[in-house]
Formats: structure tokens, sequence, C-alpha cells
């Protein structure tokens, strides 16, 4: 195991628990859905924090596979990690939380996942920059780069409207771009984690 590997397995499992928190509420969410009513805000909320953390750690292992290993790496994914965590486990309500459907729920935690969302992502478009470091050719480079402007153009409106249509829009949009994204990986086979880690 090299550094990098070192450090990785440490930020992979922090963000592991961060999709562990996600499914663990969905399925908490679905067994109760005779007493609590889901809707549909929340489950989007979901599927774009799955996907955010997903990107994020593809981002993280195709950025930084070069990048020196150091005790102040290791508290910054530390960090940002636990930023993942904490916005996860706002999505779904506790076990022991009186709710009566997830709407209200919703609408009561959207505004803080989101932005905690936007700084994890702060924080790796500051990296990404920093250490310059996409591989994976043109097409994939000019998509990593859209993908930090494009980012607060869609989620900080999410994150602040009180319309459910805005927010189905904006993240309806940032699902879809997510999605295109890993078409666009699974055509250029060359961005996957493990060539990226042979490249290195």
């Amino acid at each position: 195991m090299n550094a990098f590997e070192f450090f990785f397995s440490f930020y992979g499992l922090v963000l592991g628990l961060s999709v562990a928190a996600i499914a663990t509420g969905a399925a908490r969410a679905f067994k109760h859905r005779k007493t609590v009513a889901i809707g549909w805000k929340t489950p989007m909320l979901a599927v774009f924090a799955a996907l955010d953390i997903t990107t994020f750690w593809d981002a993280a292992w195709t950025n930084f596979s070069g990048a020196p290993y150091s005790y102040g790496l290791l508290v910054a994914g530390l960090v940002v990690a636990a930023v993942y965590f904490i916005a996860a486990n706002l999505i779904f309500p506790e076990e022991g939380d009186a709710v009566q459907n997830l709407d209200a729920h919703f609408w009561t935690n959207k505004r803080a996942v989101l932005l905690l969302l936007m700084l994890a992502n702060l924080f790796m478009g500051i990296a990404t920059i920093v250490f310059d470091t996409p591989k994976g050719g043109l097409a994939l480079t000019l998509a990593a780069y859209a993908t930090i402007l494009v980012y607060p153009i869609l989620v900080l409106p999410a994150a602040l409207t009180r319309r459910a249509w805005l927010f189905a829009l904006t993240m309806g949009l940032h699902i879809a771009l997510y999605l295109c994204l890993a078409g666009l990986s699974l055509m250029h086979p060359e961005l996957t984690p493990a060539t990226a880690a042979g490249a290195a």
C-alpha cells in the first residue's frame, strides 16, 4: 500500500459512511411508507446527494493520486468527508423523529444539506485548480471544469428556494448532468479509477 492508497482508504471509509447513511435513511423511509408519506422531494435530494458523493469520490481518486501524502492532506480529507457525512445524515429523519410526512422534514433541512454539499465541492474545486491534475482527455477535462462552474448555478437556487418546481428543475438538471458524465466515463474507460491509479 502506497501513501496515497493509505490516505484514500481513510477518506473512502468516511465517504462510504455517508452513502450508508443515505441508504439507511431511504430503507427506513420505505419501511414506514404506510404511516409516513414519502413524496418525491426527499428521494430526489437523496439521489442528488448520492451521485454528488460518488462524483466527489471519483474526483478525489482521479485528481489526487499523484499528490504527495501529508498529515495535512489527511486532515483536509477528514474535514471534507465529515461535511458530507453531516449532510447525508440530515436528508432523512431519524427513527425517533416525529414526522407525518417527509416533505416537512425536507423543507426544514434541504437548505442545510445543499449548502453543506456546496461547501464540500468548493473545497474540491479549489484543490482541483491547485493540483490541476484531471486525467482522461480533453472531453473529460472540460466536463470536470464545466461541472465545477455549473454546480453553484444549479445548487444554490435549489438550496434557497421555497418553490418545489424550481427545486425539481435545478436538481433534475444536475442529476441529468451527473448521469451524462457517468455515460461519458463509460465511453472513456481510461477515466476509471483503476486506470488513473496505474497512470499515476
